[in-house]
């Protein structure tokens, strides 16, 4: 096989979509000249935007999967598909020469390969390459890749200047999980606590609360606690691309298990992420980052809930890890 185009379907939340980066690495390295093209949810596929192992990029949806494609060329030599929908394969099949993509079990037909999902729990990225795995590609790098434009750089560098940052130690405190998933949020209380502590510890320190539109109002309740001369609620201010170039310039990185946590791991930042028992940060966590320490919730994965509390991480554990951080902390220019 020696593909010159190759699709890749990915329909899913930013933080899940980051996940598939290393895969798209490893198709890349495999078949250097080969153009990748993926499709992916409208709200994510901003994420992959500047990629250099991607040609192009594009919104797409499980709908309009079912209406498109239906022309007799097939422009794709080789197409995987993330996700158990059966209009995204049956579009990959009318796009692709060949398709390969998850069911319950190993199979292989003459257009497409099945590989079976993993009966355990797994890392993330790695089930995500089982997909390749089927191709006999076996990924060695598993950093999550995200790239930022030169314009973005600017606007990173303009904001850090206008809101006297330079020399600061810049800490981002992502406060929140998607509100589906709020169960996975630690205490507001807890950050207002953990930042008085840092502030103790750091007369340099500088908060940026981090979030979507639905942090914004938590996020400037807490910035007038904390204080604004040590703080600024960035939460819903910023596109999710203005965010990540910003967050390119933290010396620290605090937060829970969502989507921005992905990306702090793909922009190899040192970092301290908080997982809930029933999510463990040893499978979603990122792989061979220079600095990421792991907060898992006391309570082990066969015991756990979505009731479990995420209270239970006390502040005086999370600030362990951060004060040991800190200590070696270098700002960043």
């Amino acid at each position: 096989m020696d593909p010159k185009n190759i699709l890749v379907i990915a329909i899913a939340r930013f933080g899940d979509t980051l996940l598939i980066t290393p895969v798209i690495h490893a198709l890349k390295e495999r078949w250097p000249n080969a153009r990748i093209h993926v499709l992916a949810h409208k709200r994510s596929a901003c994420i992959l935007q500047h990629n250099p192992d991607i040609f192009s990029v594009k919104p797409f949806s499980k709908k309009r999967a079912r209406w498109r494609g239906w022309l007799p060329h097939k422009p794709y030599d080789l197409a995987l598909v993330y996700g158990n929908d059966h209009s995204l394969v049956q579009y990959a099949r009318r796009q692709s020469q060949h398709v390969v993509a998850f069911a319950e079990n190993n199979q292989k037909q003459s257009d497409i390969t099945w590989v079976a999902y993993p009966k355990e729990l797994m890392v993330a990225q790695k089930e995500r390459a089982l997909l390749i795995n089927a191709l006999g590609i076996y990924p060695t790098n598993w950093q999550l890749r995200y790239s930022i434009s030169s314009e973005e750089k600017q606007f990173a560098q303009q904001f850090i200047e206008s809101n006297a940052l330079i020399n600061k130690h810049i800490i981002g405190l992502q406060l929140q999980s998607f509100p589906a998933k709020a169960y996975r949020d630690w205490p507001i209380e807890h950050f207002l606590q953990l930042a008085k502590q840092i502030m103790t510890h750091d007369e340099q320190a500088y908060f940026l609360l981090l979030g979507g539109k639905e942090s914004q109002q938590v996020a400037i309740e807490l910035a007038k606690k904390i204080g604004t001369e040590h703080c600024l609620a960035l939460a819903g201010q910023v596109s999710m691309r203005e965010n990540a170039a910003i967050m390119a310039h933290l010396s620290l990185y605090i937060g829970v298990d969502t989507g921005p946590t992905h990306l702090a791991g793909a922009l190899d930042i040192p970092m301290v992420a908080m997982y809930h028992s029933y999510h463990p940060g040893c499978y979603l966590a990122p792989l061979q980052h220079s600095c990421c320490h792991i907060i898992q919730h006391p309570i082990a994965l066969a015991d756990a809930s979505r009731e479990d509390s995420m209270s239970d991480i006390s502040v005086a554990n999370v600030w362990h890890v951060v004060s040991d951080i800190l200590n070696g902390i270098k700002v960043k220019q």
